[in-house]
């Protein structure tokens, strides 16, 4: 794959919620908080919740140990905007691929009102305390939560749980393709039908991509690029 970011395919990913003290979010409190007044005067809808990033991980025998901690998201846009990608601590975050049957990929454009507003990337989010089970993290079910929150729709009964690790720019990008039995029209409606009954929709709405010729450089994160540049 393309991009420059590190590939590993993997059969399963195991979390562990540890404590980490961040130096780097301990030595800029003051620029975290300026950047994070800019930030909510651009997009006041933005929430200052807790959110989990990882501090170390490591691939065996095709499974990932992966660790993560605890931090306010104003410390994860600060560092993510400020490209400062550097020691152990990554955004990790898992997310599904929406094949249809007949070859073609869901994306979702994010919206006005968050942080990476008019992306295109596969439904996903940053992993929170809703994906901690004791001191486990469920970045699988992280995926599944966030996928059917956001389109509406249910993995496929069975489908196997295969999944891409792209690792780069600061990023830890778990993915898992997953083929449905419908056809890109069918899973763009209901996924469109889905949002118009959201009261704040998280995504401005959906494309289907069919090939190379559907990537969009300019507003399409690294990870989604590599991804689909390989699959395509």
């Amino acid at each position: 794959m393309s991009e420059g970011l590190r590939t590993t395919r993997l059969t399963g990913i195991e979390g562990r919620l540890v404590y980490h003290e961040w130096p780097w979010a301990r030595d800029h409190a003051e620029a975290i908080a300026a950047h994070w007044a800019r930030r909510q005067a651009e997009r006041p809808a933005l929430f200052d919740g807790v959110v989990l990033l990882s501090c170390a991980h490591a691939v065996a025998d095709g499974l990932c140990r992966i660790d993560l901690f605890e931090t306010r998201y104003s410390h994860f846009i600060a560092y993510r905007d400020g490209g400062r990608f550097g020691g152990d601590v990554a955004n990790a975050f898992a997310a599904i691929v929406p094949w249809s049957a007949d070859g073609a990929v869901l994306v979702g454009e994010m919206g006005a009102h968050t942080a990476t507003a008019g992306q295109l990337y596969f439904p996903c989010g940053t992993p929170d305390r809703d994906d901690v089970r004791g001191t486990a993290v469920d970045l699988a079910g992280s995926a599944a939560r966030e996928f059917t929150e956001e389109t509406g729709l249910c993995l496929p009964e069975g489908a196997p749980e295969e999944w891409i690790l792209l690792e780069g720019e600061g990023q830890l990008a778990f993915l898992r393709p997953v083929r449905f039995p419908d056809s890109a029209d069918i899973l763009l409606a209901r996924a469109e039908a889905h949002r118009r009954t959201e009261a704040e929709p998280e995504l401005a709405g959906f494309r289907v991509l069919r090939g190379p010729a559907d990537l969009d450089p300019q507003r399409m994160p690294g990870f989604v690029r590599a991804y689909l540049a390989g699959a395509f």
